[in-house]
């Protein structure tokens, strides 16, 4: 799932760590790729990942199906592409049901921060 922000890179940063947190989320690790690319000697455009969750939402699924824990945390792409546009890249939480053994049907317990971070950005679906 993918979405353009229409706010600049930093500010859709900024602004999806303050609702996840404002909403229970945990950041658990931040991936800066293009300071990581630069120590590197190269470069490229603004790209960072979140990782974040809340131990009550997933602590569930991994009891019910112990390999999910490689799912979990979840993680959130930031990346200025074109133009200096901002875009926003999750996988869905309808891609991980099933996974590693997950029961049918409990994946969409990860589904509500979707909403939160397409809200969080003024997004747009651009696929």
């Amino acid at each position: 799932m993918k979405f353009q922000s229409i706010y600049s890179f930093s500010e859709t940063l900024a602004r999806l760590r303050a609702a996840l947190e404002s909403n229970g989320f945990t950041i658990f690790a931040t991936i800066d790729h293009r300071a990581a690319a630069r120590s590197a000697g190269l470069d490229m455009p603004p790209t960072t990942v979140l990782i974040y969750g809340n131990p009550k939402g997933g602590t569930p699924l991994m009891i019910a199906a112990p390999d999910f824990a490689l799912e979990l945390p979840l993680r959130v792409l930031v990346r200025e592409g074109e133009q200096g546009k901002t875009y926003v890249t999750l996988n869905p939480a309808t891609t991980l049901d099933g996974k590693h053994g997950l029961p049918p049907g409990m994946a969409e317990k990860l589904a509500p921060p979707e909403k939160l971070i397409a809200n969080a950005i003024g997004a747009s679906a651009d696929n």
